[in-house]
């Protein structure tokens, strides 16, 4: 984070800056909440500006391209067969709401017992936040209704 401090503090419309996966290493709401105001900062030509590579795998910044001037999604291009996956090795115009960790957990030789059981925490994971979210949305139609 010093580093990120030094380039916030430093950088102008002038800058090259490359970042890579701010807000790692801490809770999940407060690295989205780290990345995605530090994205904001450098996009606001007053305040910084700086011309920016911006890698992260919060898939929930993809929507700052519609939202702030000069952002664009690039990703690296995939070929999917059934289970497996190829990096193309290519790098594409638009987001993607898709991660692959656990593919490439895979690939880097972690043992098949641990990939399987990640593959069972994330699909219990998603569907907790499946439920969660229609709950958050049936709140929501209850307010409006009252």
């Amino acid at each position: 984070m010093m580093e990120v401090a030094t380039i916030l503090k430093e950088a102008t419309a002038n800058s090259l800056v490359i970042l890579d996966e701010i807000g790692r290493g801490t809770s999940t709401y407060d690295g989205l909440s780290i990345a995605w105001a530090v994205a904001e900062y450098i996009a606001d030509k007053e305040k910084c500006g700086a011309k920016t590579l911006f890698a992260t795998h919060y898939h929930e910044l993809i929507g700052l391209e519609e939202k702030l001037e000069g952002v664009k999604n690039y990703n690296i291009a995939v070929k999917e067969k059934g289970e497996d996956i190829i990096f193309l090795r290519k790098i594409v115009a638009g987001g993607t709401d898709e991660s692959y960790g656990i593919h490439v957990a895979r690939l880097a030789g972690v043992p098949k017992t641990v990939t399987q059981k990640a593959d069972e925490i994330l699909r219990s994971l998603e569907r907790k936040n499946i439920l969660s979210g229609k709950k958050q949305e049936s709140k929501k139609q209850v307010e409006r209704t009252i």
